[in-house]
């Protein structure tokens, strides 16, 4: 084996908590280690919130350690108290399948599920959804203490909301995954973002406490701006993998209109960019700063959507800011559209005219070169006659739109 994995890790910033860490930092430097991370099966697609774990998953496996996917098709049905605030619906076992199917297929341009080293992917419900609650009890429930669990974060921040007994089972299942994947494939390590460290290190502890044998924990540091708010948001919502959801253009445009301050961690937690490579480019922080943002759009553009469809997206945003006009993202309209605060609802531009309005008062809304101000105003004359005309919405969204 070559470079110890968690060298890497570290040098890119992943690494936020461990357990055992010199014991861990031996295992993997000198054999193959199985490992997991579990991803929820609440959509069709994975999005940008998961995309740190899947990088960190290829890096681990470079390094000769093995994969295990746990879609959490039996957690996910009652819901992870980690922050958040809505209670998971329940899912039929076909639509988890169908979720499972879809990740599938995203991850694979990520890892590899061939091979010695081969990824793996599970279910949590073909053991969770028919456990022997009172064996459950007994073998499992005897091992934790409720008066440590009332100390972790994840349980604590929920205090004055209320916190079910459905949620509070969660610490227990999460474990117990990690004991079954330990039993079956030999699994030694749980890896995960920072706000899963309670639910992992119970697992470890479990193993530990049941087996007498060594399981380890690791978070990742969180996908967040330099002001703490996650990234992966827009205010049209996720950012998602499936270019159904989000298109290579918008994605593109996400990751080249991230703030200056955030790109340098970008680019070492995300992309596998040499550490020389994204010094130099982030070396200058004035508009040199764009190279380096353009270049973070499209290693991730080209990972998730292919080289050609980066290609395109990086084209589409070159055109946008004064280029082809052919190579910007297209939308149409019918020819009876006369209001232009219609027109930025009909492209997406806007989600409802009341916003459409807004957007025009605060002067983010141009036809071709002619800025627009007034909340009611019509398309111009010119811009229907010749056919078609170029709407620009603030700084970042130009879409060429077509007059049918």
């Amino acid at each position: 084996m070559s470079k110890n994995v968690m060298d890497t890790l570290r040098e890119r910033g992943f690494v936020k908590q461990t357990v055992f860490e010199d014991d861990l930092y031996e295992l993997l430097g000198k054999e193959s280690v199985p490992f997991y991370i579990g991803f929820d099966p609440t959509a069709d697609s994975l999005h940008v919130g998961h995309f740190l774990q899947l990088i960190a998953m290829k890096h681990m496996q470079m390094a000769g350690h093995k994969p295990i996917v746990l879609i959490g098709g039996g957690t996910g049905m009652i819901g992870d108290p980690s922050g958040r605030t809505d209670m998971r619906s329940m899912m039929t076992r076909e639509t988890v399948d169908y979720h499972c199917e879809c990740f599938r297929k995203q991850m694979s341009r990520f890892i590899d599920f061939e091979g010695e080293n081969g990824a793996v992917m599970v279910n949590n419900a073909d053991w969770l959804a028919n456990l022997n609650y009172i064996d459950f009890l007994r073998d499992i429930g005897v091992h934790f203490s409720v008066n440590k669990m009332l100390t972790a974060e994840c349980f604590k921040s929920r205090y004055e909301r209320g916190l079910s007994f459905l949620e509070f089972n969660y610490m227990l299942m999460q474990a117990y995954d990690f004991l079954v994947l330990y039993k079956k494939y030999g699994c030694r390590l749980e890896l995960g973002g920072d706000d899963q460290w309670s639910n992992i290190l119970a697992g470890a502890d479990l193993i530990r406490r049941k087996e007498r044998q060594p399981a380890f924990a690791m978070t990742f540091t969180l996908l967040t701006t330099s002001d703490g708010r996650k990234m992966g948001k827009t205010a049209k919502g996720a950012v998602w993998l499936d270019e159904n959801k989000t298109s290579p253009y918008e994605f593109y445009q996400y990751w080249r209109n991230v703030d200056d301050a955030d790109v340098e961690k970008c680019l070492k937690l995300l992309t596998f960019l040499s550490l020389e490579e994204i010094g130099e480019l982030c070396k200058y922080k004035d508009e040199r700063i764009n190279v380096a943002k353009e270049t973070l759009a499209f290693e991730l553009t080209k990972m998730v959507h292919g080289e050609e469809k980066a290609e395109a997206a990086r084209s589409q945003a070159k055109a946008a800011f004064g280029g082809n006009a052919e190579d910007m993202p297209t939308a149409e309209i019918s020819k009876d559209t006369v209001a232009v605060s219609d027109v930025l609802v009909a492209v997406n531009a806007a989600k409802s005219k009341s916003e459409a309005r807004r957007l025009i008062e605060g002067g983010g809304v141009k036809i071709d070169e002619e800025k627009i101000s007034d909340a009611n105003a019509e398309l111009p004359a010119s811009a229907k006659e010749k056919g078609e005309f170029i709407l620009h919405k603030g700084k970042k969204v130009h879409i060429r739109v077509l007059v049918k």
